[in-house]
């Protein structure tokens, strides 16, 4: 098999994180005789230095010929004072448009070897296994008009959050066909009893799940929701929620595993290549000092494997080399704990290589 990724390390840790992912795919490639080619694009803060723009009209152009998207991250301090028109986050949002990404999948799975890392007791998450289906193009980070206005001789602000039916029914039915190769339950989260955009969501829900009899649905109010993900995470399988929603919860999720440097996602399309990330940032703190966990980075790779190719045994292998790695007791200090063996970016890497 041959495939063209398209790399966008952007900024902070996300070029030492993104290396690990391409060394990986490029031991599976050798070891199941498959052609991995890789082409580099610029996106977020060092965008802009080297441009003006935070993603240039030649990075767009490099992602829609390619099969899939492998993105690091963006963004940090050095570039808070310029415009937000400019700021590295409006490159990942002018992706997400321009590549038609309207959902974004993030699963939330349990490690034993890393139970004592979570801060919550082994007992709640023993066993938690869910994936979170973010609607991802629109909503309140992409609603008009936005912005700052005087009334009445007093300053105000303004966000919109605008919705269209289609563009909740499709985030919708993608969870329920996700479900169905799962544990069978969608929950969707929604503020319905307050705002007339989660009615309408409910409503869409409600009416899509007609089409799925054998899938149990459940509607959960965020507040309910945010609570019983660190009380009771194990009731989920599939969530779903509008944007804003989305990222709250997720990044809430992803501590259930002890670290956000250990969860991969998938942002996915109608038609065209699927972008695939760490949920991370690009923790500028830490650039450049090789002590950055890329295990999610990996994991993402795994997913584009499995989700973009088609490539089940490929991504199982990378899947069980990470847990293999872990059981061996390596850790990044993220990941760190008492008894086990502290090692840098690219002595994880160099670890993962070899279990596979």
């Amino acid at each position: 098999m041959e495939k063209r990724i398209a790399v966008l390390p952007g900024d902070g840790i996300g070029k030492e994180v993104v290396q690990g992912a391409i060394e990986v795919l490029k031991a599976v490639g050798e070891r199941y005789n498959h052609q991995f080619s890789f082409t580099f694009g610029e996106i977020g803060g060092s965008a802009y230095d080297s441009t003006g723009v935070p993603l240039p009209e030649e990075t767009i152009n490099i992602c829609k010929e390619s099969d899939a998207v492998l993105l690091g991250a963006v963004g940090g301090p050095k570039w808070d004072t310029i415009p937000v028109h400019l700021r590295p986050e409006q490159g990942l949002l002018q992706i997400r448009k321009e590549l038609n990404l309207f959902a974004n999948l993030r699963p939330t799975t349990y490690f034993a070897s890393l139970a004592d890392s979570s801060p919550l007791r082994k007992e709640i998450i023993e066993g938690v296994d869910m994936l979170m289906v973010r609607e991802l193009t629109g909503g309140i980070y992409f609603g008009k008009p936005r912005e700052r206005r005087e009334v009445n001789g007093k300053e105000a602000v303004v966000d919109t959050l605008y919705y269209e039916r289609d563009e909740i029914e499709r985030v919708i039915r993608q969870a329920f066909e996700l479900a169905k190769t799962r544990k069978k339950k969608v929950t969707s989260v929604d503020k319905a009893n307050v705002l007339e955009s989660s009615r309408l969501w409910r409503e869409v829900a409600v009416e899509i799940s007609k089409d799925y009899p054998e899938i149990t649905l459940e509607h959960m109010l965020v507040d309910n929701g945010a609570m019983q993900l660190v009380r009771n995470p194990k009731q989920f399988d599939v969530v779903v929620t509008e944007n804003m929603f989305g990222d709250i919860l997720s990044d809430e999720a992803s501590v259930l595993t002890g670290s956000l440097g250990m969860l991969p996602s998938a942002s996915i399309s109608e038609e065209g290549p699927y972008l695939y990330e760490p949920i991370h940032g690009s923790a500028p703190d830490i650039a450049g000092q090789n002590i950055a966990n890329p295990l999610a980075t990996i994991l993402s790779a795994a997913m584009m494997l499995k989700v973009s190719f088609g490539l089940e045994e490929e991504a199982e292998v990378i899947e069980k080399a990470v847990n293999k790695v872990l059981d061996a007791g390596f850790r990044t200090g993220d990941i760190m704990s008492e008894g086990k063996t502290r090692v840098s970016t690219t002595e994880m890497i160099e670890e993962v290589k070899k279990a596979l």
